[in-house]
């Protein structure tokens, strides 16, 4: 088994046809099919059973499935380590990020990163924070920064960085807004305006509103936070959102802000990574810098 072997595999396994990891790979369709055969030889199992001109993987091709990514990410990463001890620092970081800190917190640290290393290039993936989770497990990631419940994450080291509790947020027109602590009761029958479901924002809002027994009256599902905030603006309801996702407008005037009735905070912003021993040099010095960065402003604060 060798590393061509597993990646000729893991193209044909993620659901490509051979003449599609053919190209990916810069070779021929008789080379992958080459190495397939000599891989399930070597095994002693078939991977792929061939239907209608396209391969479907067998139990055995998924089970190999993680192991395969796992030894070729280890590979790269060995490759990268050697490459930034020749090249004094040069390397590739993949950062995943759920859309806050994407949007509210990481730039300016991403910009001041670069400074401090400039030759480490960076790759930013934005999404929900358990589809980068998954992708940091899947070996996909280096490590990633995003907003999470205050819950363990298994395979995962997962350390928190600041608070990022959720608000209550209303256009000044509401006629709640003049309201400065509001009680669950004035809150039945509102409309309201929620991220989408399986995101954190709304696990955690759909927890608070069982909590404190609120049932939502009405919901309108929005997948972005400047969306909700342009709702908002509108007086089309009340929002549930990310504190620091709203700063500018709350001191703009253009939203206010009120404490969610009887919430306690369970959302951090957390610095997340794989439970393993072996990081690469670039890895760990951003993992060091966003740590020493976050602390010296938490202090300043």
């Amino acid at each position: 088994m060798n590393v061509q072997q597993l990646h000729v595999f893991m193209e044909v396994g993620s659901g490509r046809t051979l003449a599609e990891a053919a190209e990916r790979l810069g070779l021929k369709q008789p080379t992958v099919s080459f190495h397939l055969r000599k891989l399930e030889e070597e095994l002693g199992v078939e991977l792929f059973r061939k239907h209608s001109r396209s391969l479907f993987p067998t139990d055995a091709a998924m089970e190999l499935l993680p192991y395969a990514k796992r030894i070729v990410f280890l590979m790269d990463e060995a490759r990268l380590a050697m490459s930034e001890r020749r090249e004094k620092g040069e390397g590739r970081l993949r950062l995943g990020a759920s859309y806050t800190p994407a949007t509210y917190v990481l730039p300016p640290y991403l910009a001041a990163f670069r400074e401090f290393s400039p030759k480490v290039s960076q790759m930013l993936v934005v999404k929900q924070a358990a589809g980068i989770l998954a992708l940091l497990r899947n070996y996909e990631l280096d490590v990633a920064i995003v907003s999470l419940p205050d819950r363990p994450q298994p395979r995962l080291i997962v350390q928190k960085l600041m608070e990022d509790e959720l608000q209550l947020l209303l256009s000044p027109q509401h006629p709640l807004a003049a309201t400065a602590e509001l009680a669950v009761g004035q809150l039945e029958g509102e409309t309201f305006l929620l991220h989408e479901s399986g995101s954190t924002s709304r696990t955690l809002a759909d927890e608070w509103a069982q909590r404190v027994g609120l049932s939502w009256a009405s919901v309108m599902e929005l997948g972005a936070i400047e969306t909700i905030k342009e709702a908002l603006k509108c007086n089309m309801g009340l929002g549930v959102l990310p504190g620091r996702s709203v700063l500018r407008e709350v001191g703009n005037g253009e939203l206010v802000m009120r404490e969610l009735p009887g919430y306690r905070n369970e959302r951090y912003i957390c610095l997340v990574y794989r439970d393993e021993e072996q990081l690469s040099p670039h890895v760990r010095s951003f993992i060091e810098f966003i740590r020493s960065e976050l602390t010296k402003k938490n202090e300043r604060v």
